[in-house]
């Protein structure tokens, strides 16, 4: 059974939503590939929202680099493996579409990744952000490239909210 309910950020809202107890999407208002509200379930409050937004709220306090909570992760066997790969990539620091390609295994895989990574049900979390292109420009971000930056520059100490 999903549930959902919608949280305060420095970026704006950002709908969580469990699937039987465990997060399994984190959407930003206007994001692309955003289901719709009635994929997300009935509004409440499961345990799982509390320790999800126990450690957004520490992540954008700049006290946590990275999120151990349990994500149930639903895609393709092949969009799973590239989620997987975006949780490898470190707190302030990008990787090419090229390079997580390389690490499946398959280097000229750069397009298809670039599609499961727009494709991410779990964003920040699961830092699809961290992801640029070829030359390091920003590319494509289902948050907005605007929202991209800020999370990287904030990553990097750059900027504050």
């Amino acid at each position: 059974m999903k549930q959902h309910t919608v949280i305060d950020s420095p970026y704006g809202p950002l709908t969580l939503v469990a699937d039987d107890g465990v997060l399994c999407g984190l959407y930003m208002a206007g994001q692309r590939h955003r289901p719709s509200e009635e994929a997300f379930g009935e509004r409440a409050r499961p345990a799982a929202f509390d320790a999800a937004e126990e450690q957004l709220e520490a992540y954008f306090a700049g006290r946590l680099t990275e999120f151990t909570l349990e994500l149930r992760l639903n895609g393709t066997p092949f969009q799973r493996r590239v989620w997987e790969q975006l949780r490898s990539i470190p707190y302030g620091r990008t990787r090419t579409y090229g390079d997580l390609a390389e690490a499946l295994g398959n280097p000229g895989a750069s397009r298809a990744v670039g599609l499961a990574n727009g494709r991410n049900p779990i964003g920040v979390i699961v830092p699809c952000h961290r992801v640029v292109g070829a030359d390091g420009s920003l590319t494509g971000y289902g948050g907005g490239l605007d929202r991209k930056r800020r999370l990287l520059d904030f990553e990097r100490g750059a900027a504050i909210f």
